[in-house]
């Protein structure tokens, strides 16, 4: 019996197992199939960031090498005339052409920074001549690209900040740092020594500190530490002597900084959170004050205090001084120079303010206008934060007629936040792949592309003299480029036998006076016999022309392709024609002494 009834408990348990099992079995299968089905999508997503990973050391590897390489375009005056040139005069000794914000009597730039970038550049290349194992020959290249690698190097700060903000913008992190390392911005104005790349670093980690107390609800937070606060009072001081534009980028993140951080939206609270920032604030103003006091200094006013801001402001906000730079329509900014920047990212960012415009406006509309929200309701998901991060600085900025498109690369890091959300893939990445390398082709090689390879090739030339047992008197003169930087040339300042005359973007007439002017150069009569004068017209193919109406004879003529000026752009005949080469070209030309029975007067 005990054994029969065993046997009946193990049928019946056997049965139930039956039971059970075809009522688990499907259950077990379909999660089965889930996983089969649900497998590959988690490999593509995987596969996806792992390409994404790929793409952005791809990029960030670019990023490097172009700068080793080195790029060739030549963006803009204030990449060498507020940052090397000052430097390597005062650092290396070398001939440079000290612009007039770095005069005493004019001291608009602070000079800190100059010295934290180029400075300590043009410094370790001093220090390692005196005391390095093995010499490293300066030149004109060396003194080109140190600076340009610090500030590569200090670019992947950019990364190192977006990586951090990503999560808390609810952005697709990795998505956003390709958009960034993809950016022809990056590559080319990032990479320079622009006081805009250096405003843009500060801008982005103004956000990192705010942005965990920004970016998620609006609801308070607890009070920020002390040394958060100190950390962003010191952040807006030195971006504030970098270039007074960085307040029109901190106030939007500070504002919404206080407000989330603030008790209650009472005036007080909001103060008493702003107050927060000054020691700071004052501390860092102390050190570019006493810095740029130091470096302004002159025997007749060695204990004036000297407050580069006020200066620059002084200038800016006259308008008779904004002429002298060009003035814009008020919305250059936000009808051509975010799009000349950014491409479709602009035209996203304008898309999704368009309904969030949409969306505030039914708002009032529901209501009737007898309730105005505030603004932390309007400002509740992050997507309408970055917008006001990214709009509210740009409309500030059009408020001046001076608009150049480099004032807006700081906001770049808000604008591929914006444009990288966690919920969708990137759109338009083929119109993006094009735009920025047809932007980093542009402005890193083509745009005024032949004017520092053609210093390279004229620091060859007065370093290598024909006649070494002769002196040699060079005279360089530039006419319809942008301002040589002088201390390319690798010139020493004591007693240099080379002139480099700038004449603009003269006329015909003026230019062959110079010359007639040149060929007679006082410095090749001396006492002891006559120098050797060699005299070196450096100009575009565009206005080649222009030197045949001299009537000088050349001895000889050196091509540096490729070069492109809009000031004097080549016209589409000449492009299609045989030529076309000549004219998207650099040409140096050596010419000779004039003939005596030659009239001195050009043809008009």
């Amino acid at each position: 019996m005990s054994i029969g009834g065993k046997g009946s408990n193990s049928s019946e348990d056997t049965e139930l197992m039956q039971i059970c099992g075809s009522r688990i079995a499907p259950e077990v299968a379909q999660r089965s199939l889930r996983r089969l089905l649900l497998g590959p999508v988690s490999w593509k997503k995987l596969d996806l960031k792992m390409a994404s990973r790929v793409l952005w050391g791809s990029l960030s590897l670019l990023r490097l090498l172009w700068c080793l390489l080195p790029q060739t375009g030549y963006v803009h005056p204030d990449e060498f005339f507020q940052s090397p040139e000052v430097m390597a005069e005062d650092i290396l000794g070398i001939e440079a052409a000290r612009p007039w914000e770095f005069q005493p009597g004019s001291s608009c730039r602070t000079v800190v920074f100059p010295l934290l970038t180029s400075g300590s550049a043009f410094w370790l290349l001093r220090l390692w001549e005196e005391l390095g194992p093995w010499p490293i020959p300066v030149s004109g290249y060396v003194l080109l690209v140190a600076p340009r690698l610090l500030l590569t190097a200090l670019s992947f700060a950019l990364d190192v900040a977006v990586y951090h903000l990503a999560p808390l913008w609810r952005a697709e992190r990795w998505n956003a740092l390709v958009l960034l390392s993809g950016s022809y911005v990056t590559l080319v104005f990032y990479t320079r020594t622009f006081s805009n790349a250096i405003e843009g670093l500060l801008f982005a980690w103004l956000l990192v500190l705010v942005s965990s107390r920004v970016a998620w609800s609006p609801t308070p937070k607890k009070p920020a530490p002390w040394w958060q606060r100190w950390l962003l009072g010191s952040i807006l001081a030195a971006g504030f002597f970098n270039r007074p534009t960085f307040l029109a980028f901190a106030l939007t993140p500070i504002f919404l900084w206080g407000i989330c951080g603030a008790t209650d939206p009472a005036f007080k609270s909001l103060t008493k959170e702003a107050l927060g920032l000054l020691p700071g604030s004052t501390l860092t103003a102390s050190v570019f004050v006493a810095v740029d006091s130091w470096y302004f200094s002159t025997p007749s006013r060695s204990r004036a205090l000297v407050l580069t801001p006020a200066n620059f402001l002084h200038y800016n906000l006259d308008p008779q001084n904004l002429v002298r730079h060009g003035t814009h329509w008020r919305l250059t900014h936000l009808a051509v120079n975010g799009f000349l920047l950014f491409g479709m990212l602009h035209a996203q960012a304008l898309q999704a303010g368009w309904q969030q415009l949409q969306a505030c406006l039914q708002a009032f509309v529901q209501t009737g206008f007898r309730r105005v929200p505030d603004a932390q309701s309007l400002l509740s998901s992050p997507r309408s934060r970055l917008l006001l991060l990214y709009f509210l600085p740009l409309a500030l900025l059009s408020a001046f007629s001076h608009q150049e498109a480099r004032f807006l690369i700081p906001l770049l890091v808000p604008l591929v936040l914006l444009c990288s959300p966690q919920t969708r893939p990137v759109p338009y990445k083929g119109t993006l792949v094009l735009f920025n390398a047809l932007g980093a082709l542009f402005f890193g090689c083509l745009h005024q592309g032949g004017l520092v390879p053609g210093l390279e090739h004229l620091e060859r030339v007065v370093h290598a003299p024909v006649l070494p047992s002769v002196p040699t008197h060079y005279t360089l003169l530039f006419t319809h480029t942008y301002m040589p930087p002088r201390h390319l040339l690798h010139i020493s300042g004591l007693g240099s036998p080379v002139e480099v005359v700038d004449l603009g973007g003269t006329e015909d007439w003026v230019l062959c006076q110079a010359l007639n002017n040149f060929t007679r150069q006082p410095a090749c009569q001396v006492a002891g016999g006559q120098w050797l004068c060699r005299l070196f017209v450096v100009t575009p193919g565009t206005t080649r022309p222009a030197m045949e109406k001299c009537s000088f004879p050349l001895k000889s003529e050196t091509l540096v392709f490729p070069h492109l000026t809009l000031e004097d752009p080549p016209a589409l005949s000449s492009l299609l024609s045989g030529a076309w080469r000549d004219h998207l070209s650099l040409h140096i030309l050596e010419l000779g002494e004039k003939p005596d029975n030659m009239t001195e007067n050009p043809p008009p």
